[in-house]
C-alpha cells in the first residue's frame, strides 16, 4: 500500500527537529536514508560495546578483535563490521547505529540504538555463569528509555513519537545463547533435564513472542526482522568441547535442536503478522544462507578460528594481543564461535536482497525498507 503525503503536523515538527539535529551532528542529513531509525535487539553476534563496562567474560574491546574496523576494538564479536552494520549501511545510514551504553545523554538516540548484548538470551538466567548481560527483558526495558526521550524531544507527544517508530526498521536477532549458554550446559543449566528439545523451542518461542509482543504494542514497532540461528554445532568450540557426531564435522544433535527453534520462529512470523494490525515481520534464514556460504570456494577455511584461541579451541575468544591470520577473508569464523566480517558480509546481502526462496520470509528486509 502506497504511503500518503500527508504529513501530521506533530510528525513534521519531529521531523524537522530530526533533520536539524542530525545535521548538526553528521554535517549532513543523507538523503539515501530509506528508514528514519534502525533500532537492534540481540547478543553477541549485533554487539557494538554494550558489554564494554559490565563485570562479565563476554566483552572484546581489545585486540585482535577489530583489526579490519576503522574504530578498532569497540566491542564488536569479530575482525570488522557486524552483520547489523552491514545492513544499516544498506539502508543509507551515514554512521553505524550506536550502542544503547554510549547514548546515555540521549543526544544520538535519533536514527536508533543497538541494545544487544554478548551472552544474553531470550531468557533471563542464560548466560549467567559468564557474568552481567542484558537479556531481551533488560533490552526492551533499555528501549523504553530511548523512547521516552524521544516522547520528549517531541514535546511529550506520545502519539507523534509512536507514529515515528512504526517507519522504523528492527532487528532481532536472539536464541543462540539459550542453547549454547544454557540448554546444552547441563550442569550448570536444569533446561535440558526439564524440556525436550521440541518443548524447549515452544518455550522459547512463546517467550520470545510476548517480547515482541512488547515491542509492537508499547513501542510501535511494526517492521520487524527476526534472524534465526545459524548451525550452532558446526562452530570450533562447540566440536571442540563437545565432539563431532560420528561421520559429521558438527554436533549434529545441536543442530537439529536450533532448526527445531528455527521451525518455530518462521512460524511465529505467520502468526504476528496475522494477529497484529500493521505488523510486518520477516524471518532470516541464518542457517540456510550460513551453510551456503561454507561451500563457497571464496570461504577456503570453514572448521577454525582465524585468531589463536586457547585449550584448543575450548574457549570461545581470540587471546588478548595475538596476532590473527592474515587472510581473514577465506575464513567462516573469526573467534572460535563468532564469525568473520566476511561471513558477515555474506549474510547480511543475502538477508538485505534474497538471491533464494529460502533467504528470508515473506519478503527481505530491502522490501521491508519500502513498506
Amino acid at each position: 500500500m502506497k504511503e500518503s503525503y500527508y504529513c501530521n503536523p506533530a510528525i513534521c515538527c519531529f521531523l524537522f527537529i530530526l533533520f536539524s539535529v542530525s545535521g548538526s551532528v553528521h554535517g549532513r542529513h543523507d538523503r539515501g536514508q530509506l528508514v528514519p531509525c534502525f533500532f537492534i535487539f540481540g547478543a553477541s553476534s549485533f554487539d557494538n560495546g554494550n558489554n564494554n563496562a559490565l563485570p562479565t567474560l563476554a566483552k572484546v574491546n581489545y585486540p585482535p578483535y577489530g583489526i579490519d574496523f576503522p574504530a578498532g576494538p569497540t566491542g564488536r564479536f569479530s575482525n570488522g563490521r557486524s552483520i547489523v552494520d552491514i545492513i544499516s549501511e544498506f539502508l543509507g545510514f551515514d554512521d553505524y547505529i550506536p550502542s544503547f551504553a554510549s547514548t546515555v545523554g540521549g543526544e544520538n538516540i535519533l536514527k536508533g540504538v543497538n541494545y544487544a548484548s554478548g551472552g544474553s538470551g531470550i531468557r533471563a538466567e542464560t548466560g549467567q555463569h559468564a557474568g552481567a548481560r542484558i537479556s531481551m527483558d533488560g533490552q526492551l526495558r533499555n528501549h523504553q528509555i530511548t523512547v521516552l526521550r524521544l516522547i520528549n524531544r517531541l514535546g511529550q507527544n506520545e502519539s507523534a513519537a509512536k507514529e515515528y517508530l512504526n517507519k522504523c526498521i528492527y532487528a532481532a536477532g536472539l536464541g543462540s545463547n539459550d542453547y549454547v549458554s544454557n540448554y546444552f550446559l547441563p550442569s550448570l543449566y536444569p533446561t535440558s533435564r526439564i524440556y525436550t528439545p521440541e518443548q524447549y523451542a515452544l518455550v522459547l518461542a512463546q517467550q520470545y513472542s510476548q517480547q515482541l509482543k512488547t515491542l509492537y504494542t508499547n513501542y510501535g514497532a511494526r517492521k520487524v526482522a527476526l534472524f534465526g540461528l545459524a548451525q550452532l554445532g558446526c562452530a570450533p568450540s562447540v566440536v571442540a568441547s563437545k565432539g563431532a557426531t560420528n561421520g559429521s564435522a558438527c554436533v549434529d544433535y545441536i543442530n537439529d535442536a536450533v532448526q527445531i527453534f528455527n521451525n518455530r520462529l518462521k512460524e511465529l512470523v505467520d502468526e504476528l503478522n496475522r494477529n497484529l494490525t500493521d505488523a510486518k515481520f520477516i524471518y532470516v534464514n541464518v542457517y540456510e544462507i550460513a551453510l551456503e556460504a561454507t561451500s563457497y570456494p571464496s570461504f577456503k577455511v570453514i572448521d577454525a578460528p582465524c585468531c589463536p584461541v586457547a585449550s584448543n579451541n575450548t574457549l570461545i575468544l581470540c587471546t588478548i594481543n595475538q596476532t590473527p591470520c592474515p587472510n581473514r577473508d577465506e575464513y567462516f569464523y573469526w573467534d572460535a564461535f563468532h564469525l568473520s566480517e566476511a561471513t558477515n558480509m555474506f549474510i547480511a546481502n543475502r538477508s538485505y536482497n534474497a538471491q533464494s526462496p529460502t533467504d528470508t520470509y515473506p519478503i527481505d528486509i530491502s522490501d521491508l525498507a519500502k513498506l
